[in-house]
């Protein structure tokens, strides 16, 4: 027994068709908002870290149908309709819906995972600095938790090294921390990434040998594609450099979750 249901291939298959007239939608609804009356659905329907006072549970659904700008939902866009039609076309409306939903909040589940090792880390170095604040120890905590910051510091260490016993350099400091710990748990994820790479990591799967064009020049076949991509998602977020807002993680879970469930799929339907 096949575990897709082929319904013929269309041009634009009705999930799809959905799912882009959904992301469009809220993508003109947020522009507009935010420019006439500075209201941003970023900050409501973007996920939050859950330990910051903005999360809400149901941010796991509408964080994939928000966009930060026009490239942004225009890369995601394209990849659903590309890699999006071939799948829905392949497996039917239904597995395919199913399978969307699945990798976007098993991306999510991945991202906040991530972030609840790298904030607890944080957390534990920013608590341990204040146990004992120093121009040393606050160099340190900048070079390791907040290098784009280094430059800045510099001048603040030094003068606070030639006056160590001015406590208004360690308040200072302190505020400096709690600040950048808040900004940081406060910044919301947004789009539909993690499902579109789950799309990705589906179209390896089911076409390993068809060929993809980077930049619309370069052939390589899907499976080498989705590898690589994935392998470059991984390093990426394991250097985690300062300045890249990109949830690399969130990919690898739409990867990951995807994976998992097709082999599942495959598994299951091989009982009968």
């Amino acid at each position: 027994m096949n575990y897709y249901s082929p319904g013929g291939f269309r041009l634009m298959p009705p999930v799809v068709k959905n799912l882009l007239i959904i992301n469009g939608l809220l993508f003109l609804a947020s522009t507009t908002l935010y420019s006439k009356f500075g209201l941003d659905l970023t900050q409501i329907l973007g996920l939050f870290y859950f330990e910051s006072e903005h999360f809400r549970w149901y941010q796991f659904i509408t964080h994939m149908f928000m966009h930060g700008n026009f490239m942004h939902i225009f890369s995601n866009m394209f990849a659903l309709w590309m890699f999006g039609t071939a799948i829905e076309n392949f497996w039917g409306s239904k597995r395919f819906l199913y399978y969307y939903f699945f990798t976007g909040l098993g991306a999510a589940a991945l991202h906040l995972f991530i972030s609840y090792l790298r904030f607890s880390d944080l957390y534990t170095a920013i608590e341990s600095y204040k146990n004992s604040p120093s121009p040393e120890s606050f160099s340190y905590l900048i070079v390791h938790y907040f290098p784009e910051y280094k430059w800045q510091a510099y001048e603040f260490i030094s003068t606070w090294s030639d006056f160590r016993l001015d406590k208004s350099f360690v308040q200072e400091s302190i505020n400096f921390v709690n600040k950048q710990y808040l900004l940081q748990i406060n910044i919301p994820t947004v789009g539909a990434s993690g499902a579109v790479f789950g799309l990705l990591l589906a179209f390896g799967m089911m076409f390993p040998n068809s060929l993809i064009y980077i930049y619309f020049l370069f052939p390589i076949k899907a499976k080498y594609f989705v590898i690589l991509y994935g392998l470059f998602e991984l390093y990426s977020g394991i250097m985690n450099q300062p300045g890249d807002n990109v949830a690399h993680f969130a990919h690898l879970g739409g990867m990951i979750f995807g994976i998992i469930l097709i082999l599942y799929w495959r598994n299951k339907y091989r009982r009968y």
